[in-house]
């Protein structure tokens, strides 16, 4: 049944090369591979998706991202207490099914937008499961202009982690919850919660400006354990989402502008390893 299962999830696969000579031969398509003239980056706008989440606040536009745990298999196998980090948790479609799974998991979650984060909130709180919001920790935080806060993981720590593995113990404290950038959870004798375990960026690098994502990858690499992992998923080059454009979105090379004002970066698999390891993370098969 297992492996029944497993063979259903992959059945959509596809070999990349094979979509990319496919769209390279649709004369419609075209417009998505025309060289862009160089110009200024364009720049994010993040009121922008603050009234993207408004107009999307019942938390029925996204829907709980269950194959998270199949995709990141390490997520279901992680023993003891483990830290996770949500960078752009949005309504919590991505923390929720992870929270279920794995009652030894806290998840840190930052958005650029206070309304969402409340609503991330509401839906955990409303959720039917043991313990999620004592082990939810919100916090309000632009990550594509600045850097994560120093209760994840100072620099004295940071420093003292390469040199031998820190043994903090756990932050969990049963039937208490937080409030938003509530810093209760932070025992009194410690400086920071010792770095996270796993950081997860779904969907979240494409909205940040291209000239920006490297400021962004390294600040993740920053609050990371060693050993650590950052488990990544987002638009990849020639999606049909990408497909869909019309020629006056595309408003940089594989950048396009929804009809909100969000923009939208598309991945190929080149950038992304660039990107990361230019970070100093290390490409796990």
């Amino acid at each position: 049944m297992v492996e029944e299962k497993e063979a259903q999830y992959y059945s959509k696969d596809f070999q990349w090369e094979e979509l990319r000579e496919e769209v390279e031969r649709d004369p419609s398509l075209r417009h998505h591979l025309a060289p862009f003239p160089s110009s200024s980056p364009h720049p994010s706008d993040v009121d922008a998706w603050r009234r993207f989440h408004r107009r999307h606040s019942t938390g029925r536009f996204f829907k709980e991202r269950r194959y998270l745990l199949k995709e990141f298999p390490e997520l279901v196998y992680c023993d003891d207490f483990t830290n996770l980090l949500e960078v752009g948790c949005g309504n919590g479609s991505t923390v929720l099914p992870i929270l279920r799974a794995k009652q030894n998991i806290l998840v840190y979650a930052c958005d650029c937008s206070e309304e969402v984060l409340e609503k991330a909130k509401e839906i955990l709180a409303t959720a039917n499961a043991v313990s999620l919001e004592q082990r939810f920790h919100p916090f309000l935080l632009d990550f594509s202009v600045g850097g994560f806060p120093n209760w994840l993981f100072c620099a004295s720590c940071q420093k003292n982690s390469l040199a031998k593995p820190l043994n903090f113990p756990s932050d969990f404290k049963e039937n208490e919850s937080t409030t938003l950038n509530d810093l209760s959870f932070l025992r009194e004798d410690r400086c920071c919660i010792g770095g996270v375990d796993f950081i997860t960026l779904i969907f979240t690098m494409s909205a940040v400006p291209l000239q920006k994502m490297s400021f962004v990858a390294d600040n993740c690499f920053s609050v990371l354990k060693p050993g650590g992992l950052l488990l990544f998923r987002d638009y990849g080059l020639y999606d049909m989402t990408m497909l869909r454009f019309l020629p006056e979105q595309r408003v940089g090379c594989n950048v396009y502008m929804r009809s909100d004002g969000t923009l939208s970066y598309f991945f190929s698999l080149d950038i992304v390893r660039d990107l990361f390891l230019g970070a100093g993370f290390i490409e796990v098969e």
